[in-house]
């Protein structure tokens, strides 16, 4: 049998449907709102990769050195024999995680890109042949099926972006894998630590613009998948720090009053000078904070490891 299997669990006009309805509900209400996820086009892909390389976006190196650091500890104190890893991209960062767990049988990629997975299962395969890969095309802020594997399974979500969930968001995710957790497995959460404000701030408004440009191309995405004229000229990047619900807003600031038709939605939406189209939270976290929300979900916090400026923090959960 072969070692790769990929299963869809999204219908084939998932993302249509997502966009169509998180549109539609987005810019209806007020202020308005377009979830991050629609970033991630081709381009917009590229331009992230070209983000996390810049002097300012620490996020991406910090739990790397982690990762390079700790692997070891993660598997000792995991013993997985199957590693789930919800957005798993092109699988780069997971491959110190591969390299420590000497027990490993089955690696499970879950991403909303069949391409993305494709290719990664083809490279990981060409490293390591002994590995069993059986990729999920499907969105993991919903009910997974995890498909039968041997235990301990360590389910693993890096690169922050727990924190692009809101509050009751992450609250729900977190009851969600707990659910798919059995006694001995685990969750590694990677985090992104409260800091100061210039250091925040920075990180999401680079001064080669590489992040507005990442930012604006959101409304590239609705130009070209539903008909609608943007003019993305006429928007601002904005990036703020939220002391209050500590957390990073990335919005889009019209720069005049202007009419957007979204031609596929029949919808017209009016646009104020200086309104903001908020794009992305990036919740940044304290430990007590993290431990707070795993209890609530029912995972105890067991392990936590930072990079060494403290910026960065992974934590291995386990079923309470």
């Amino acid at each position: 049998m072969s070692p790769f299997l990929l299963t869809r669990t999204l219908p084939a006009d998932a993302t249509d449907a997502a966009l169509r309805a998180d549109v539609l509900s987005g810019l209806t209400q007020h202020p308005k709102t377009l979830p991050p996820k629609w970033f991630y086009d081709a381009r917009g892909s590229e331009l992230f990769e070209e983000i996390t390389r810049l002097a300012e976006y620490y996020p991406t190196r910090a739990e790397r050195e982690i990762l390079v650091a700790r692997s070891g500890e993660i598997a000792a104190a995991s013993g997985a024999r199957t590693l789930i890893e919800l957005g798993s991209g092109s699988s780069e960062k997971t491959r110190h995680l591969l390299d420590a767990l000497p027990d490993l049988h089955t690696y499970v990629p879950v991403d909303v890109s069949e391409s993305a997975l494709a290719g990664a299962a083809r490279a990981l395969l060409a490293e390591r042949p002994g590995l069993s890969v059986h990729a999920l095309v499907a969105d993991f802020t919903h009910a997974l099926e995890l498909p039968e594997s041997p235990g301990p399974r360590l389910v693993v979500f890096l690169g922050g972006t727990l924190g692009n969930l809101l509050p009751e968001e992450r609250a729900d995710f977190l009851r969600s894998v707990r659910a798919r957790l059995a006694p001995g497995d685990g969750l590694l959460l990677g985090t992104d630590l409260v800091k100061d404000e210039g250091t925040l701030v920075a990180a999401y408004d680079d001064a080669a613009g590489v992040t507005a440009a990442f930012n604006k191309n959101v409304l590239a995405v609705v130009n070209r998948e539903l008909g609608a004229d943007f003019p993305p000229g006429d928007f601002g990047h904005v990036a703020l720090w939220d002391p209050d619900h500590e957390w990073i807003e990335m919005r889009l600031r019209a720069r005049r009053a202007l009419t957007v038709k979204i031609r596929e939605l029949d919808l017209v939406v009016q646009f104020e000078e200086g309104e903001d189209l908020r794009t992305e939270i990036s919740a940044k976290f304290r430990e007590e904070s993290v431990r707070g929300e795993l209890s609530a979900a029912g995972l105890r916090l067991d392990q936590w490891w930072t990079d060494a400026a403290g910026r960065f923090a992974l934590s291995l959960a386990t079923v309470d």
